[in-house]
């Protein structure tokens, strides 16, 4: 049943540019990365525990992190889904709510249990959270 859930999350990044639809996603924690003075990448920083909630909004074309302060990134271009090694990853060229320009990445581990990760790449700095689909709970009707 969860391979099916993966599946079908799959084959919606796959056909993004068709069907404006919303993910919702919980994170469960938070890692940073920043480039040193030689503009190599430094090491990551301690699991920190976060719960949080990520929106990816197709119809609105955004990724929302609701966070202590709010994180908008207003997605410029979609990128494909494709397999990097092990992993299936969607890119989205972002603009963040100050306007500066970032690429986010939604990564899914085939070796980790389908686990998801949300990238946040500036040419500065990565925050890297891990995280959960959240499964759609039916309303019920009055």
């Amino acid at each position: 049943m969860k391979s099916l859930k993966y599946i079908l999350l799959f084959l919606f990044f796959a056909s993004a540019t068709t069907y404006a639809q919303k993910f919702n996603f919980k994170t469960s924690g938070y890692m940073v990365s920043q480039k040193d003075k030689k503009g190599n990448w430094g090491e990551w920083s301690k699991l920190q525990k976060s719960e949080m909630t990520v929106l990816l909004d197709m119809e609105s074309h955004r990724i929302v992190v609701y966070s202590e302060i709010l994180q908008l990134f207003s997605i410029m271009k979609y990128g494909n889904q494709e397999t990097i090694g092990d992993d299936d990853v969607v890119k989205f060229n972002c603009v963040d709510n100050n306007g500066v320009e970032c690429v986010l990445a939604i990564y899914t581990r085939k070796k980790q249990g389908g686990r998801n990760q949300l990238y946040i790449t500036y040419e500065d700095m990565i925050i890297a959270y891990n995280m959960t689909v959240l499964e759609d709970k039916p309303t019920k009707k009055k």
